[in-house]
């Protein structure tokens, strides 16, 4: 069974803010190579708490500041981002039931589709073979027009 490490809001709020730095560090490197625009594949980080919800819809959430509801997108729409459009195959991952079994700790008695914690989207098992095709969100930062 995989083993996930459990953070505190307090330690969730330092690692934004590293995440935020990492950012605004990056820019002049990105500027100093001739780049005009930086384009992030996001996976966002509340999308696995709405695994059934389709990415497109998922990223046009917004809070009752008129912000994106997934807090790793408002960071980089707050660092100057746009959301763009889904990325439908940002990941794939196939493997057998039994080796879905191992990664998840589930069973998949039958074919079909399967919520996995953690997890962007369902598990699609057919047959012997256990498929999973992650989506992610397409973010431009432009590079000159933020760093004026």
């Amino acid at each position: 069974m995989s083993e996930y490490t459990i953070v505190t809001a307090r330690e969730a709020e330092r690692f934004r803010e590293l995440s935020a730095g990492v950012q605004t560090a990056s820019r002049p490197v990105f500027l100093d190579h001739d780049f005009d625009h930086l384009i992030a594949p996001v996976r966002p980080s509340m999308k696995s708490r709405y695994p059934l919800i389709p990415m497109a819809d998922y990223c046009r959430w917004h809070n009752t500041h008129g912000e994106p509801f997934d807090p790793w997108l408002r960071v980089h729409v707050r660092a100057g981002g746009q959301v763009v459009h889904p990325c439908l195959r940002a990941m794939a991952v196939s493997g057998t039931r039994q080796q879905w079994s191992a990664w998840t700790g589930m069973d998949f008695p039958g074919d079909g589709s399967y919520v996995v914690p953690h997890a962007l989207v369902p598990v699609t098992v057919r047959g012997a073979e256990g498929c999973y095709v992650e989506p992610g969100i397409w973010v431009v930062h432009g590079l000159r027009e933020e760093s004026a």
